[in-house]
């Protein structure tokens, strides 16, 4: 495995856009430590300071910076369907299987180099939420700090998932913009077919359906944040509540997938004539 790892950063770490990208998206989330120190002037009558706000407070806090730093998933999902066109353009796939690697280490190279990076995301996310948490929470038994860590989880999960469903298109399909224009194909086409069955059957049928979907599964692993805030702040506001916590069931969807995804892009390099 790791030689497998160490094989596939080495290619990355030589591209020169790939590097700026894996850069970016590591770099990119950590600007949740800007917002917390940001102040906001308005016009002399008050300043606004989001770390005053509680919204840094633990446990809340995992719920939020997970949230956050997911929407900036693109730039590495960029790398991963850049690093299998790379692989058909410059025949550098050819090449490693004429070397000796087999079609499945071939996969189970990006596969690996997916969840390394995503567990390098995922901790370095969550050394910096518990930092945040620790300077500006009035929270600090552990009990509390470490309440609703099970958001880290997700968000892995989450990545991991996204980032197979990205390689997958990437073997479809063999040119990184084809592949990264699919994604927003499915994310429409997962909607169409959710207002289809709310207009033939029923809109909890609907729901339900809409919810086994690639996309929109990984989307509720780490659901937004917003009407939490909010309820935190009115709690009176019953018909603001939903369930924003994290369900085995949730994870176990988008592991099927992430499973799902991986096999099918090794089956089709298997029967791909190269």
């Amino acid at each position: 495995m790791l030689r497998l790892i160490q094989l596939e950063l080495q290619k990355l770490w030589l591209n020169k856009t790939s590097r700026v990208l894996i850069i970016i998206s590591f770099l990119l989330p950590f600007t949740v430590l800007v917002l917390s120190s940001i102040k906001i002037n308005f016009f002399g009558f008050f300043t606004l300071e989001l770390g005053e706000l509680g919204i840094f407070n633990f446990p809340i806090i995992w719920h939020i910076s997970t949230f956050f730093a997911a929407q900036f998933k693109f730039f590495f999902a960029i790398v991963v369907v850049s690093m299998i066109g790379n692989e058909y353009s410059n025949k550098t796939l050819k090449q490693n299987l004429i070397d000796g690697l087999s079609k499945k280490e071939f996969i189970l190279s990006k596969f690996y180099t997916i969840v390394f990076f995503s567990l390098c995301a995922t901790v370095l996310i969550g050394l910096a939420t518990f930092l945040i948490g620790l300077y500006y929470s009035s929270y600090t038994e552990a009990s509390i700090i470490f309440r609703e860590i099970e958001f880290l989880l997700a968000y892995f999960v989450k990545l991991v998932g996204f980032f197979s469903l990205c390689l997958f298109f990437g073997m479809l399909l063999k040119r990184s913009a084809f592949a990264l224009a699919f994604l927003f194909i499915l994310f429409i086409f997962e909607w169409i077919m959710f207002l289809v069955f709310k207009s033939q059957i029923s809109g909890d049928f609907a729901w339900k359906i809409h919810n086994f979907m690639p996309i929109q599964s990984m989307w509720n692993l780490v659901d937004q944040p917003i009407q939490r805030i909010v309820m935190t702040k009115f709690p009176e506001k019953t018909d603001i509540v939903y369930d924003y916590a994290v369900h085995w069931y949730e994870i176990a969807i988008v592991l099927g997938w992430t499973a799902l995804f991986i096999f099918l892009s090794y089956r089709l390099l298997k029967k791909r004539d190269l």
